[in-house]
């Protein structure tokens, strides 16, 4: 049996995440309130959703597989965002919705993932309870994209936004008020808002797991 030293990079990373996933607490969610004085009201009722975060080898080091929204949407356009949606009465499960929608989005067969597990749900100030299941994807997996939803898929070095040093706080007027938010940008992409909290959340989770092994 090869030492841990010895496996492929890409390995040790989703061993790592898939340590960290399976002991996260389901109560250590995030939100889109958590850098503001506000929050949800008690009377809010979130609506279920579920998004994909795939993670693919690369000889570099593992990338996670993320998209830009089409300019033309009603809801957050241009947005980069992880392939997903609402969860329907059809769905089985909340990773049954998180795939169905990777497949309608950008062409993710079933067959070319792996699930890894699920991070803590994250919740929007647009009353979303979302759930991010991640999953390991086979470098046979080719994208074809929906046009009428995805502009652009493409790819962040995994040790990117596991880096809590690449994560700023950025704000702006939302409906009349000053928010603030996350933001993790890579290159020419603009990281932000849910997404990025939701990323942030994984950085934390992965390197609470990590502290907790060498204690």
């Amino acid at each position: 049996m090869p030492l841990e030293g010895d496996r492929p990079e890409h390995e040790n990373w989703l061993a790592r995440i898939e340590t960290a996933l399976a002991s996260a607490s389901a109560e250590g969610g995030s939100s889109d309130f958590d850098l503001n004085q506000d929050g949800a009201d008690a009377s809010w009722k979130f609506r279920p959703a579920a998004v994909l975060v795939p993670i693919i080898p690369a000889p570099e080091g593992p990338k996670l597989v993320l998209t830009k929204r089409a300019a033309h949407l009603k809801h957050h356009p241009g947005q980069v965002s992880f392939p997903g949606g609402k969860v329907e009465n059809s769905d089985d499960s909340i990773e049954d919705a998180a795939l169905r929608e990777a497949f309608e989005e950008i062409g993710l067969n079933r067959k070319h993932a792996r699930l890894i597990g699920r991070l803590p749900c994250h919740k929007t100030v647009t009353g979303f309870e979302v759930h991010p299941v991640v999953a390991e994807i086979s470098t046979s997996f080719a994208s074809l994209s929906d046009p009428g939803e995805v502009e652009e898929v493409f790819q962040v070095p995994l040790e990117h936004v596991l880096n809590p040093a690449n994560y700023f706080i950025e704000g702006r007027i939302w409906m009349g008020k000053q928010r603030r938010y996350y933001v993790v940008p890579y290159g020419p992409y603009y990281i932000w808002g849910a997404t990025a909290r939701m990323l942030r959340l994984l950085a934390e989770t992965v390197g609470q797991a990590g502290h907790a092994d060498h204690r």
